[in-house]
């Protein structure tokens, strides 16, 4: 039950395929969306949705949890220059709840190093923004938040009460930086986590969905923690959380 195996779902969603949309500013940028075939009596193209769902309805991605995922973002940081690796801590018993044996979850196989902020340095994407500096996470998350906006623009009529809010009809990495310079939005990045696909957080953005997972106190595998995120995230989920409680936390999460 605890042995690590790579037995996850994969593969599309009925009736959809997986494309990119590349970056601008950054050329290297690939940004996943959602192509969703209409019936062809419909005469229509197909639609195109935001998609949260990762390399695992990527045909064209092997996916195993005994090797993790690509490290999609970590050129990105690495390129700035303001950052250093170093030894990280061994785990200790206790951050699996003393768990042994059969009990234990396996720990993950591949150990990269965590990296840090050099001296001096600040590696959050707050600091860029309030820096001037446009980030490939910026541009990634402007082309997302525009899917459809291009579309459309020059269209839509604004005769509604904004409550406030400054949503543009389009949305360029230069306003995506400047929200998160003026606190109003914020992009979840951590230098630590290369692989997540950059989103934003914000009151001008698009709404986002979160979605809680947890062990359960009966049985609790890796392979069933990763199938629990692996259909929130098919299923729409933008940020997942892990509230678990009792043994094995460290290794699975």
């Amino acid at each position: 039950m605890n042995a690590l195996t790579p037995a996850v779902s994969t593969g599309p969603l009925p009736a959809s395929r997986k494309i990119h949309k590349p970056g601008v500013l950054y050329p290297q940028i690939r940004v996943p969306m959602r192509e969703i075939s209409v019936h062809p009596t419909a005469g229509e193209p197909p639609v195109t949705v935001y998609d949260p769902s990762g390399p695992y309805t990527d045909p064209s991605v092997q996916t195993s949890i005994e090797k993790g995922l690509a490290r999609l973002r970590h050129e990105w940081v690495t390129a700035r220059c303001d950052v250093e690796a170093y030894d990280g801590r061994h785990v200790r018993p206790e951050d699996n709840g003393f768990a042994t044996g059969e009990r234990l979850t396996p720990e993950f196989p591949i150990r990269n190093r965590p990296l840090k902020a050099k001296q001096g340095k600040a590696v959050t994407q707050l600091a860029y923004a309030r820096a001037g500096i446009i980030t490939p996470e910026m541009e990634f998350v402007a082309i997302r938040e525009n899917l459809g906006r291009e579309v459309m623009r020059g269209k839509l009529q604004r005769d509604g009460e904004a409550f406030g809010a400054a949503i543009p009809d389009f949305v360029t990495p230069e306003f995506v930086r400047d929200e998160v310079a003026r606190g109003r939005a914020i992009i979840p990045a951590n230098i630590n986590h290369p692989e997540s696909e950059p989103m934003i957080i914000g009151r001008n953005f698009l709404v986002k969905i979160n979605a809680n997972i947890g062990n359960s106190a009966v049985t609790s595998s890796m392979a069933e923690e990763v199938e629990k995120m692996v259909w929130a995230i098919r299923w729409g989920a933008d940020t997942v959380m892990d509230l678990s409680t009792g043994r094995n936390i460290h290794n699975i999460r």
